[in-house]
């Protein structure tokens, strides 16, 4: 929920404007709501809608009148109220926008205009109020008072192991096989007549769980049925519906018996650690030995593992931050204008709903504000454009073009900028950063070094 009218400071209790003889107030309920009153006159708009009338008596094609003949009075007794209420509704509209803006009101969400059952149209002077919900004073405390943990993930030797492996593999060659083995390949076709399942697919044999499963399959032969049991068949539920070609809700709850005819058995012979696949790897020649291979994984894997800490970091920092920032927010209203913000009006209640999920998200987004107000913290287009740029540029390398003409890196990046949806996902992108980045200088953490797998389980539990 975005609910900031504008970021500004507040106005002074009481406020008094004219403009010709249109007069604008605002008097505070409280400190988070107050009232505005518009009162327009004759003099606020009759010329406006005089030259209107005008215009459409010169155009009015009426039958009995020559074209620019039609008598004022029926032009005014057929448009005149509809031309009267579309202006006064349009200077309504502008006045109080300036007014907003000239007295620098911090208000959340927008302006309620406030229902008035006596109102008339057939009158000269009118009267208009709106509610607005006051945006909170408040001070950030950045002191984490290293309450908040923030992570070292190291590649441990066993995960650069198995990297190593899988690069081993990926580059190996398939070698057939009489029977099939505990780390071999297995290709033969599933089925299940009652359940509609025919399908053929790949697996290896120790993706199965249990010994029990395993032993079905170890010394099979090419052409042997074997029958087997859907449920807990294999070790990664989601390895069941890729096999069996059924959706993940299917296979959690299927628990039938299935053929699997066995058509192929190989093997990957696992590609040698020489001079040759660290080219294929690395063309620059940058790796000579497998030592150097793994500090070239380990440095690539401690990048990304980086990014998803900064993660975890800020979203800490947020939580911190939404905890400790304690300030009251003008919640009757903010439900109220829920009701009729969105493109289907909510009840009451559908609205009291709405802002208990928003509710965080509002508080970090005047947080986030105040910080970067008081801090001077800014996003400038060309920053954006460069940070775009930057990411293009990182797209064009895994498609083998490592050096783009600045001129096309500026053309790609001012098309995907004029995307309203991609510019504000960039936008949102480059500000994290730059926070993140505000944080680390002026918060202090409770450090942490830890391997991947231990901070998934830390804190994803």
């Amino acid at each position: 929920m975005v609910v900031k009218y504008k970021n500004s400071n507040f106005a002074a209790n009481f406020f008094k404007k004219n403009s010709s003889q249109m007069n604008i107030t605002k008097e505070n309920v409280d400190a988070l709501n107050a009232i505005v009153k518009v009162d327009i006159v004759a003099e606020d708009y009759k010329d406006k809608v005089t030259d209107i009338l005008n215009d459409y008596r010169k155009k009015a094609n009426i039958p009995g009148f020559r074209k620019g003949n039609v008598p004022m009075g029926m032009v005014r007794k057929q448009y005149g109220k509809a031309v009267l209420i579309d202006e006064v509704n349009k200077l309504l509209q502008e006045s109080l926008n300036k007014f907003l803006v000239e007295e620098k009101l911090d208000i959340l969400g927008n302006p309620l205009p406030v229902v008035k059952d006596d109102f008339s149209w057939d009158t000269e002077q009118f009267s208009f109020e709106f509610e607005l919900g006051l945006a909170p004073e408040f001070d950030v405390d950045l002191d984490g008072k290293n309450k908040i943990k923030e992570y070292k993930i190291v590649a441990t030797e066993d995960l650069l192991e198995k990297e190593v492996e899988n690069i081993q593999s990926r580059y190996g060659k398939l070698i057939s096989l009489e029977e099939a083995e505990e780390h071999s390949n297995v290709t033969g076709t599933f089925v299940n007549e009652e359940k509609e399942i025919n399908k053929k697919s790949t697996f290896l044999v120790n993706d199965l769980k249990g010994k029990k499963n395993e032993k079905k399959l170890i010394g099979a032969k090419v052409g042997d049925v074997i029958e087997l049991d859907t449920k807990k068949l294999f070790e990664e539920d989601t390895k069941l519906s890729q096999v069996l070609g059924v959706t993940n809700e299917v296979a959690e709850e299927l628990d039938v018996k299935v053929t699997f005819t066995v058509e192929e058995i190989n093997k990957t012979e696992l590609a040698d650690l020489d001079q040759e696949l660290f080219d294929k790897l690395f063309p620059d020649g940058s790796v000579k030995t497998a030592t150097e291979l793994k500090e070239k994984i380990k440095e690539d894997a401690e990048k990304q593992f980086q990014q998803q800490a900064d993660q975890q970091l800020l979203n800490a920092i947020t939580e911190h931050l939404i905890e400790n920032t304690k300030f009251d927010l003008p919640e009757a209203f903010l439900q109220k204008w829920l009701q009729t913000a969105g493109e289907k009006e909510l009840s009451l209640e559908e609205a009291k709903e709405e802002f208990d999920k928003s509710e965080k998200g509002l508080r970090y987004q005047l947080i986030e504000g105040k910080i970067m107000k008081d801090n001077g913290i800014n996003l400038e287009y060309d920053e954006l454009l460069d940070y775009a740029k930057g990411f293009i540029k990182a797209q064009m390398a895994q498609f083998g073009n490592m050096n783009p003409e600045e001129e096309e890196l500026n053309n790609i990046a001012g098309r995907v900028l004029s995307n309203k949806d991609e510019a504000q996902r960039l936008q949102t992108q480059l500000l994290s950063q730059k926070l993140l980045a505000f944080f680390k200088e002026k918060m202090k953490f409770k450090s942490k070094e830890l391997s991947y797998e231990d901070f998934i389980k830390e804190v994803y539990k």
